[in-house]
């Protein structure tokens, strides 16, 4: 009867958010249910999805030579997290779900080599102090830069900055790492630090270095796990005004005036030999990947009505190894990105924020740039729980033509 009551009560909390909830920043939605009279005990379950349609006018032929419609539609991400507090000391946490799914790599009855759901995270975790912990497992405790370590739930603009996740699938598995973490934080200093296995089969899983050419991303596969098995991560962000929490990894793009945060943070990822070249003769050696970033983001109320701000900046130093690129997505060089983002005061639950977001890239490979610049409006009725968003991008690589794409989505989170 106990448990039952328990459960009811959790259902309550769960419907009081979907009404209420400007965004649960702090990851205090989704199903709670207590195990125990006091709550120290408990697991809670988060859940959302994000459905896109596009229109982009550029679109390459297909696989037969055809061409393909400028509108399609996409399952951008569907997910489920759940996490419990087995007690004060220990907590377990597994995320899984898919992303990107369209009609070009559905499955015919959703299984085989085309199937998309998998593990994003698993960790378990204990408390050394009431302000320290240290973790292991499939995480999601970066280094970098605050987008690095981005949720996915809250983010202000449209999707993340690409290259912001810069290991993505070249060190780790969809931006995690399996290892173990340290994460705290000394008052306004929070931290977290990561010592990680790097992935085998990467992106470049069947690329070989060509002799006196650019570095390749394969260290741990072509050098062996002795010489180029481990990578290096950490994080430092000082909260001047608001403290934020860092109960779990995942930073909030926008708290829609929810708290008042300005922070300073700097962050580093390191890979020794971690990339691979060949000189004239054919002879493989390592070269080390270095990537480091400072950054700072602003989140605050202005005047009165819900009217709040959001501004993000971000500079980034990539050293993939010589000459490296990786089609237009990754590249040794530098990145300064920057967004900004006004929720316009109203009286009414449904609020309207726009915003617009900015890149450069420095690519040492063709000696040459690339920019972007992205203008949307994020429309929330429930905060972060249910929002439409309607954004155009623009990206220009190199010599290349401009691509602009135009994109709405709707998005749920319970």
């Amino acid at each position: 009867m106990r448990k039952k009551v328990s459960l009811l009560i959790g259902l309550c909390l769960f419907a009081l958010q979907f009404m209420f909830s400007q965004g649960s920043p702090d990851y205090s939605g989704g199903l709670k249910v207590n195990l125990n009279e006091d709550g120290s005990k408990y697991f809670r379950i988060i859940s959302w999805a994000q459905f896109w349609v596009q229109n982009n006018s550029d679109r390459p032929l297909d696989a037969n030579g055809n061409e393909q419609s400028d509108l399609d539609f996409s399952l951008r991400r569907a997910r489920i997290l759940m996490y419990a507090q087995i007690n004060k000391d220990f907590l377990i946490l597994t995320h899984f779900g898919l992303n990107s799914l369209n009609a070009d790599n559905m499955a015919p009855i959703g299984t085989g080599d085309r199937s998309q759901l998998f593990f994003h995270d698993v960790w378990a975790q204990y408390s050394l102090s009431e302000k320290h912990a240290i973790g292991g497992g499939l995480h999601y405790w970066n280094g970098i830069s605050r987008l690095n370590n981005q949720s996915t739930l809250n983010m202000l603009t449209l999707d993340n900055q690409r290259q912001a996740w810069a290991t993505l699938g070249l060190s780790d598995q969809f931006a995690r790492h399996m290892g173990v973490y340290l994460k705290g934080n000394f008052k306004n200093l929070q931290y977290r630090l990561a010592i990680n296995d790097a992935i085998t089969n990467n992106l470049q899983a069947s690329t070989t270095p060509v002799n006196g050419g650019a570095a390749v991303y394969s260290g741990r596969r072509l050098l062996g796990s002795k010489d180029a098995g481990r990578n290096y991560a950490g994080y430092f962000d000082y909260n001047f005004l608001d403290q934020e929490s860092n109960f779990l990894p995942y930073k909030v793009g926008s708290y829609l005036g929810g708290k008042k945060v300005f922070n300073v943070g700097a962050g580093f990822f390191l890979h020794p030999k971690g990339a691979v070249v060949a000189n004239s003769s054919g002879q493989l050696s390592g070269e080390d990947v270095s990537i480091f970033a400072i950054d700072a983001f602003y989140d605050a109320p202005v005047g009165g009505n819900g009217a709040a701000i959001t501004a993000y900046a971000l500079a980034q130093f990539n050293d993939y190894g010589r000459d490296f690129t990786l089609g237009t997505t990754y590249e040794t060089g530098s990145l300064i990105h920057g967004h900004f983002g006004y929720v316009f005061p109203s009286k009414n639950k449904t609020k309207f924020q726009p915003y617009i977001q900015f890149d450069n890239r420095q690519i040492d490979a063709i000696n040459d740039s690339a920019s972007s610049f992205g203008i949307g409006a994020n429309a929330y009725f429930s905060g972060h729980n249910s929002k439409l968003t309607l954004e155009y991008f623009n990206t220009k690589y190199a010599s290349n033509d401009a691509v602009g794409t135009l994109t709405l989505q709707a998005m749920i989170y319970l």
